[in-house]
């Protein structure tokens, strides 16, 4: 990978060895010609490695899905790189905002706060915390609807989702849209 930079111009207009030099380490594409620069499986294999190697990619590059989803699964700060377009793509955004940890609470609750379909992704064991999930539908009552079925059948986690969005009433589980005392 480092060794890239040492290299003889030839060697970096060399695709298997520039190929060789990304995959271990993505930001090598630095020192690739611009000709491999604008390699697709080339830029693929490094931002795969390094999400920003893309910066360094062709502009046609950095408008093409496949490499900025990639790009921006492995270092979510690579949508600074990419086109317009795809910075505007909503599926392209979310990949960006969920390369982080999952784990991250205060980036998944600024997540859920302008999208409540960021926690789609989310793994189980976090759409089952009490705690994370209250916090959620209190920003988003739509969080709801990615809750755990036992959380949906926790009067304090659906109210407080019913209080920011009456809506969110439809996600609730059937023994409490069952329930007269809850309803009033």
């Amino acid at each position: 990978g480092d060794a890239l930079c040492h290299a003889s111009a030839e060697l970096k207009s060399d695709r298997e060895v520039v190929l060789a030099a990304v995959q271990q380490l993505g930001g090598a594409l630095y020192y690739a010609s611009a000709e491999l620069k604008a390699d697709r499986e080339v830029v693929l294999a490094a931002v795969q490695e390094y999400g920003g190697a893309l910066s360094y990619a062709s502009a046609e590059l950095k408008a093409d899905r496949e490499v900025v989803l990639a790009a921006v699964q492995q270092r979510g700060v690579a949508l600074s790189y990419a086109s317009a377009e795809l910075k505007a793509d909503r599926e392209v955004v979310l990949a960006a905002e969920f390369s982080t940890r999952e784990s991250d609470r205060e980036m998944l609750l600024a997540a859920v706060q302008r999208n409540g379909n960021a926690l789609e992704h989310a793994s189980a064991e976090l759409k089952a915390d009490r705690d994370f999930m209250l916090a959620a539908v209190q920003q988003n009552g739509d969080a709801l609807y990615y809750a755990s079925a036992q959380l949906k059948a926790d009067r304090e986690v659906v109210l407080a989702a019913v209080q920011e969005y009456g809506r969110a009433l439809s996600y609730a589980s059937a023994e409490l849209k069952a329930d007269r005392d809850f309803m009033l």
